[in-house]
């Protein structure tokens, strides 16, 4: 719910061109502030006006000052009986309305803004930029509501002779407004920054679903407003959210932040954030980039997602190689994290559906397969110690004790930040290294090993239920 308070006694004057004298005769046009001067108007302004975004103008919402139909009856014979019905349609152009205009200060716009042709957002900071679009949804969804009154309790009053004019009045007032309006969208039609992408498309889509409702406000000519500037308006916002996503393309391909350790990157936290915040977007994003032409390689959300991650993917593989040796543990531990964090939050962002079962299971294998090589890469050693044991069982175990405290107090260390995913790697290497290490001792429970046996089975598997803890495992310290 959103309220604004409306000053009391706040009149919104019609200024028409009346003269001091009764006589149509003695009509003078150049005179305008006849009615202001009567205390009458046609609409007015209640203490308070409550309006429900996300619903409906209330009932009660009375924008009519029925005490001003009288004087606009007798201010319209005299005009049409002095000939000067075209210069009245004139001054409408100009009329104003403190009721657009209180929702229309939302925006917090300036009289240059107003007066000049053309407005460019496209240098504003990105958290002044999200400001702004969401003030403009927001005087968009009241204007628009608060015409649909206007319009419906001005058709149902009889103004006598006014009745010709209410019409044109209406039209002209409505105008003023939508014209502020398309004007501040039209200022983001230059933006192609991928930090303010998610902005303009939200603006995109409350100008493309407010669209028809405006349009059925307006009749015969005025109707162009509507019909072919909010297209125009429409057209360019696409473009430049095309131009945008293209960045926003590039710049995830081509950061180059280097891996510093084996957990999830910032830019697939960047990239899948990405993915999550134009989900919701989906409806629009399919038709914006459905225009974009055969030189376009997104033409839905889906492929988007689809070149985001790859491109995400490629950039991550670049680092992993300029980041750790290859076949190292460090580099399938780090290429295992971002392939299982990509499948958790495509899922969470339900876009996996639109990339495909075939999609999912690639990564699902690569990340089988980076697991594996991990396993072996890191545990494959310490399980060799009791597999090729051929001499004495004791040197046997003071080598696997040797290698296996040293690979813990490494492994304890690694950050694996998926809770499922780090349970589950738990578990792999649990089950790889604690029943050699159970089969190697019942094998030989007839020796005598004594302190050669530093950990029982048990202990083993303890100790590998620490693992990947990252910065908060004790043994880091």
């Amino acid at each position: 719910m959103f309220s604004v308070s409306l000053a009391p006694g706040g009149a919104v004057w019609l200024a028409f061109p009346t003269g001091g004298s009764t006589s149509t005769g003695e009509l003078s046009v150049g005179t305008t502030d006849e009615l202001h001067a009567s205390g009458r108007s046609l609409f007015s302004c209640p203490d308070m006006v409550t309006v429900f975004v996300d619903g409906t103008v209330p009932n009660d919402l009375h924008l009519i000052c029925p005490a001003s139909l009288s004087v606009l009856h007798e201010i319209a014979l005299r005009v049409i009986r002095a000939g000067y019905t075209k210069e009245l349609l004139q001054t409408f152009t100009k009329a104003p309305c403190h009721v657009l205009d209180r929702f229309l200060s939302i925006l917090q716009l300036n009289r240059p803004f107003f007066d000049s042709n053309q407005v460019n957002f496209e240098d504003a900071e990105w958290w002044t930029a999200e400001d702004m679009v969401k003030r403009w949804i927001l005087a968009t969804k009241l204007v628009g509501k608060a015409l649909v009154v206007m319009q419906r309790q001005l058709q149902a009053q009889n103004c006598g002779a006014f009745d010709r004019f209410k019409g044109d009045y209406f039209m002209a007032i409505a105008k003023q407004s939508i014209v502020v309006l398309l004007k501040f969208a039209d200022g983001f039609t230059g933006t192609q920054s991928p930090e303010k992408l998610l902005y303009v498309l939200e603006l995109y889509e409350a100008l493309s679903s407010s669209a028809p409702g405006l349009l059925h406000l307006f009749t015969g000519p005025h109707t162009e407003l509507i019909s072919r500037q909010v297209p125009v308006v429409l057209a360019k916002l696409a473009r430049a959210l095309r131009a945008a996503i293209g960045a926003l393309v590039i710049k995830i391909q081509t950061e180059s932040s280097p891996a510093e350790g084996v957990g999830v990157h910032p830019l697939a936290g960047y990239a899948m954030t990405c993915v999550d915040l134009l989900a919701p977007h989906r409806t629009a994003l399919d038709l914006i980039l459905a225009d974009g032409g055969e030189g376009e390689r997104a033409t839905s959300f889906g492929s988007l997602a689809a070149e985001l991650i790859a491109g995400l993917e490629r950039n991550l593989e670049e680092k992993c190689g300029l980041a750790f040796a290859d076949g190292s543990p460090s580099q399938h531990l780090f290429l295992a994290n971002n392939t299982s964090f990509v499948l958790s939050r495509a899922a969470d962002a339900d876009v996996t559906s639109l990339l495909g079962d075939e999609w999912a299971a690639r990564r699902r294998s690569r990340l089988e397969q980076h697991t594996a090589r991990y396993l072996q890469a890191s545990w494959g050693p310490v399980v060799a110690c009791l597999e090729t044991a051929g001499g004495k069982p004791t040197k046997a175990l003071a080598k696997f004790n040797a290698v296996f405290d040293e690979m813990h107090g490494r492994e304890v260390c690694r950050e694996v930040p998926d809770p499922a995913f780090r349970a589950a790697l738990r578990k792999a290497v649990s089950d790889m290294v604690v029943p050699v290490y159970s089969t190697f001792l019942q094998k030989r429970k007839h020796l005598k090993l004594g302190k050669s046996v530093r950990y029982t089975a048990d202990d083993v598997a303890q100790s590998l239920s620490e693992l990947f803890e990252g910065d908060a495992a004790l043994l880091c310290t």
